[in-house]
Order: C-alpha cells, then sequence, then structure tokens
C-alpha cells in the first residue's frame, strides 16, 4: 500500500474517495475454482482477478487458509500475491489470528514483513496484548473479529455481559466499544458482517468513528442496500465491502465488480440523502423488554414510584394506581439503571442530541448523557425575557436531529408542546422515548402526526409482570385493568 507516514485508514480512506469504491475483493482460490489444485493453479486465479479489477477495488483481501493447503509452495505463492497488487491498494490478510507475547510478535512479523500485507483480521478473545504488536506501525492495520456473518455468530458473540461501568451488552457490542478505545493510530477498524443488519446497526451506533469490514455480500446472501444503511458512516466512508466468489465465479469478472460498485455508489448516494435512522425491530424490543423489565418492575414498586391504592388525579379522575417518576432523584443507583434501558433504546436510533421534557425528565436524560456521553438541550417551560431569551436550553445547530426523552405518557398532549417548541427552533424530531406508556391513545395520536413513540414499558407489562410474580394483590390487578379499560379513548387497543 505504501506511504508509511500516514495511518492505515487515512490511506484507505484516500484510496475509496480517489476511485470512488468501498469494493474489497476477496482473492480466495477454493480448489474448485481451479483448472488443476495446485499452488501456481491459485496464483494465477488471483493475478487474474487483480488485473481485471485493480482500478475498481478499494482494497484485497487474500484468505490465507486457501494458500497454506498447498504447503510450502502456497505460502510462497500468497507473497507472490500480495506482492502484486499495485502500489497504493491495500491487501487485507485474512487469517484471523490471536495470540500473546512472542507468538503475537512473529504473527505480526510474518504477515507485515514476511508476506507484505498491509492489515490482517485479528481474534480479539486473548486480549489487548495480543493484539499490540500488530496495531505498533500506524501504517499497518487490524481488522478485530467483533460480528461475524456466519450462523453460529450467536453461540458467543450475542451473549450479554456487564459492562465495567454497569450496562448490560453483548459481546459483540463490548468488543466494539474496546475497538473504539485501543484505536489510538487510527489503524484498527472492526469485522461485522453484513448478514446481521440488527447487529451491524448497534455496533455503528457504538463505535461511530470505525471502519468495518463487512463480509456476507454475494455468495452469503446478504442485503447490499440494507447494510450499507446500517454500516455506512455518515460521511459515506468507513465500510468495506469484500466480495469473492460472487467476482470470480462471474462469467465476466471485471464487469461483476464493476456493477457492483456502481451499485454501491448509487446506494451510497441516495442513503447520504435520507435522514439517518436504524428502526427498532419488533425482535429487538423484544430483547430490550426482557433484559430490563424485571429490574425496572421491581425497583418502580420498591421505590414507591408505582403504587397502588385511591388517588385522586390532577384531571380530578379517581384512579387505582398512581405513577411518580419524580421520586427517582432520590435513588440515584435506580436512576441509573432506568437510564440504561433509555439507552439500549436510543443505540438503535440516529441523533445528534436528547431533548429532555422539563421537568421530570431532565435527571433522566442527565443520567443517560453522564452514562453515554451524549449532549442534551430542553425546551424550556416558561418563555425567558431575559438574557438570550432562548426557548431551547443546550448548544446545537438549526437542522440537528433530537430524540425526545420523558418519563411517561398518557395522551401526547405535552409531547406536542415539546415538539413544536424544539422545531420551531429548527431542530429536527422524529423520535420519542419514555419508561412508561399508560397506554391511553398517545401511541396513535402522535404516529397519526407522523412521530415515532418507544416505551420501555407499557403499563400492561407492568401489572402482567406483578400479577405474574405475586408482587400485588389479584383484586388490584383487575381493578386498575378495569380502570386503564375505561378511560382509553375509543377505538383504542
Amino acid at each position: 500500500m505504501g506511504g508509511g507516514a500516514v495511518s492505515f485508514f487515512t490511506a484507505l480512506e484516500r484510496r475509496c474517495a480517489q476511485i470512488g469504491s468501498l469494493l474489497c475483493v476477496g482473492l480466495d482460490p477454493h480448489h474448485r475454482d481451479l483448472p488443476q489444485p495446485t499452488a501456481q493453479a491459485a496464483r494465477s486465479f488471483c493475478l487474474r482477478l487483480i488485473e481485471a479489477t485493480a482500478d475498481l477495488a478499494a482494497a484485497y483481501k487474500p484468505n490465507a487458509a486457501f494458500f497454506e493447503a498447498f504447503g510450502a509452495e502456497g505460502w510462497t505463492v500468497l507473497q507472490e500475491v500480495i506482492a502484486a497488487v499495485p502500489e497504493g491498494i491495500a491487501v487485507i490478510l485474512d487469517a484471523k489470528r490471536g495470540d500473546i507475547a512472542s507468538t503475537a510478535e512473529a504473527y505480526a512479523k510474518s504477515a507485515f514483513e514476511t508476506l507484505g500485507a498491509d492489515a490482517i483480521t485479528i481474534n480479539a478473545y486473548m486480549g489487548y496484548d495480543s493484539l499490540e504488536p500488530f496495531l505498533r506501525d500506524a501504517a499497518k492495520g487490524v481488522f478485530l473479529v467483533c460480528k461475524t456473518s456466519n450462523p453460529g455468530a450467536v453461540d458467543f458473540q450475542d451473549l450479554w455481559v456487564c459492562s465495567p461501568d454497569g450496562r448490560p451488552l453483548r459481546v459483540c457490542e463490548e468488543i466494539a466499544l474496546m475497538g473504539q478505545e485501543w484505536n489510538t493510530q487510527n489503524n484498527l477498524g472492526l469485522v461485522v458482517g453484513a448478514t446481521q443488519v440488527e447487529s451491524l446497526a448497534r455496533i455503528r451506533g457504538l463505535a461511530r468513528g470505525l471502519w468495518f469490514l463487512a463480509p456476507g455480500v454475494g455468495a452469503q446472501g446478504a442485503d447490499l442496500a440494507a447494510a450499507l444503511h446500517a454500516g455506512m458512516r455518515d460521511d459515506g466512508f468507513g465500510m468495506l465491502i469484500p466480495v469473492s466468489r460472487g467476482i470470480s465465479r462471474a462469467a465476466d469478472p471485471r464487469q461483476a465488480a464493476l456493477d457492483l460498485v456502481n451499485q454501491i455508489r448509487e446506494l451510497s448516494q441516495e442513503i447520504l440523502k435520507q435522514p439517518r435512522r436504524i428502526p427498532l425491530t419488533p425482535d429487538r424490543r423484544k430483547e430490550i423488554k426482557a433484559a430490563y423489565l424485571p429490574r425496572l418492575a421491581e425497583g418502580l414498586l420498591h421505590n414507591g414510584c408505582i403504587q397502588f391504592g385511591d388517588f385522586t388525579l390532577k384531571s380530578g379522575i379517581q384512579s387505582p394506581i398512581y405513577i411518580d417518576l419524580r421520586r427517582l432523584v432520590r435513588f440515584p443507583q435506580f436512576l441509573a439503571d432506568i437510564a440504561d434501558a433509555y439507552i439500549a433504546l436510543l443505540k438503535e436510533l440516529r441523533f445528534d442530541h436528547i431533548a429532555a421534557l422539563p421537568y421530570a425528565a431532565i435527571p433522566i436524560g442527565t443520567a443517560i448523557c453522564l452514562r453515554a456521553g451524549w449532549s442534551m438541550v430542553y425546551p424550556r417551560k416558561e418563555s425567558k425575557s431575559y438574557g438570550t431569551k432562548a426557548e431551547v436550553e443546550g448548544v446545537f445547530q438549526s437542522g440537528q436531529e433530537v430524540v425526545i426523552i420523558d418519563d411517561l405518557i398518557t395522551t401526547g398532549g405535552s409531547k406536542f408542546e415539546g415538539i413544536e417548541k424544539l422545531v420551531t427552533a429548527g431542530l429536527v424530531v422524529n423520535d420519542i422515548i419514555v419508561l412508561i406508556d399508560r397506554q391511553s391513545g398517545a401511541r396513535e395520536a402522535l404516529e397519526t402526526a407522523g412521530f415515532r413513540l418507544h416505551a420501555v414499558l407499557t403499563l400492561t407489562e407492568l401489572l402482567d409482570f406483578y400479577e405474574e410474580h405475586h408482587l400485588i394483590p389479584i383484586e388490584k390487578i383487575n381493578e386498575t385493568r378495569t380502570f386503564l379499560e375505561n378511560t382509553r379513548k375509543p377505538n383504542q387497543p
């Protein structure tokens, strides 16, 4: 690749911008694709692909296994194939190394000095010291295996763990966060499969600046448009699309590569014109609720944020249930748990700031921002008649997108008031997140107006949990359900 004075990803980005391509051509000489099962046949196979695609490839990715299968001669051929790649085009050795101490040193020397590769794929299971030798030279890149494209990836990569700051994360998400921390020289990226778009989107939300190597397009059947929408950075870079068999097995490999490059260009341009938002799928919603429902339901009850009895509401209606989330400020650790539940939903959305509605949501929003590092704005309840006379407090620019945060929602009236102030200030609102949806018509009212409501919990889910775990007498549960049915607006489910 050359250009040792700059970091690996700076050089890669220059190449991508120069030729207008995110295509990484895989050099995988499968035995079935060769006229004879020999190392020299593998060499010829790869050289033909390089010659046909050199002006279209942002990078090449030889898979070490297909060369190692030929023994010592295959290793020599791999070295020759890497040397044949024109200057200025990155070669990513797909070897998935991962060991410690002197072994890692030897692997790094083999990949970068002996073979002459510019980057390598690495497994993170043995920790940072197994990566450090590969990261020393900023001009040499590492793609850390994070979320792979094979079906068995769920066996370990999707397991839930508790992060050092107490947040529940999947293993792959924790790897993404650690990778971002370790990327001190702009030479560390992630391997994130294009076949699992939801994971790709979540990891992009966690590692907004990192480059992804996203296998799965072509023979594995990944949806290219969905993958680009989920994984591409907002600047149109940050993602390499490796394709091997989809090019090498085509009747005209060059035409197949050209078609892919043109398709990527067209899709990228179309995506960059659209608001960047990743939808929360039903399956993802279920996962979040399953992770947080028990802890939050019990905490709300224990801390008096939900009470059962006989209460007079602000409207004058008598209610068998009372929800008071202003009490959360009395319980900082539980408030942190609440914030984590919001964060799990927020990680699925694209936004510039969160917008907390006064007053109950301001401490919630502050807790969210302290834990996740996001910025917050808020619309004032009363107009400010002095100083800047701002209707919306915080640092923002016109045209930026905010996600509204509030504690609970009934009919949605107060949300519309907040939306109006934010929009008047030049901000864009698409999504609203609340802790509890009282299911009294707000969702339908917001959707009719073009907004999306996301609730960590619904009142029905809380009642079901309290009944299942015998935390509240059944007569109180039934009385509350009857009350909800009677107070819902007509035509509400």
